[in-house]
């Protein structure tokens, strides 16, 4: 990539934190991403990074180490919770207590406590991700019992739309379901992030009530 484009995802990086209202972090969606535009990303200010999977943050932890914080903002496989209790300092989607208690025996045998957000499907749609609305209470309150997990809120991705305002009112529900939440005083959860909100649909997000956003097309560009 050359240096004009990469001076262009810094410039892109620093816009998008004079847009964004403090008190909402700002997570690099890094899927398909080099090492070099993810540090032109922290460049501009970026202090977070998401990768979608395991073995593509595996190389670029390598390549950036401690400068950002690793969020896996994609699906995790039991089988996989090993490396991620090693790799990131969040894990976002966490969807049932199986999963849960994977991470927690990997977090365990690596001498940690991990931040966790609950993914939840808040439109309840077929083949997609996460638990559903009406299981999440039970599943944050089984998350807030484990000792090597720390239940921080919940991630959602609502509806794929080319029209933004097509996710507000899941961006809505989801806020709703946050505050419930939070309103429970689950012991041992800290319920302070709402994850929600891409490229396409962070203004909205912002204004539903958003606390953090995942960009990755309008900081880097197509893929």
């Amino acid at each position: 990539m050359r240096s004009m484009e990469l001076s262009a995802i810094t410039e892109n990086a620093r816009r998008l934190l004079r847009e964004i209202p403090a008190g909402v972090t700002l997570v690099a969606a890094g899927k398909s991403r080099t090492p070099a535009e993810l540090a032109a990303a922290a460049e501009g200010g970026v202090v977070a990074i998401g990768h979608n999977y395991v073995q593509e943050a595996q190389r670029s932890v390598a390549a950036l180490g401690a400068r950002v914080r690793w969020h896996l903002i994609g699906h995790l496989q039991r089988n996989k919770a090993k490396l991620a209790a090693g790799l990131f300092d969040c894990v976002e989607t966490i969807d049932s207590v199986r999963l849960g208690e994977a991470l927690e025996r990997a977090a365990a045998a690596a001498g940690r406590v991990l931040p966790v957000l609950i993914e939840v499907n808040i439109d309840d749609e077929p083949g997609k991700s996460g638990a559903r609305p009406e299981e999440v209470p039970a599943l944050a309150r089984a998350l807030a019992s484990l000792s090597h997990l720390r239940l921080e809120g919940l991630m959602t991705m609502g509806r794929l739309a080319d029209d933004p305002e097509e996710s507000r009112g899941s961006f809505r529900r989801a806020r709703a379901l946050f505050e419930e939440l939070r309103r429970a005083s689950v012991p041992g959860a800290a319920m302070r992030c709402l994850s929600m909100g891409m490229s396409g649909s962070y203004r909205v997000a912002i204004e539903e009530g958003a606390t953090e956003v995942r960009i990755g097309t309008a900081l880097f560009g197509s893929r």
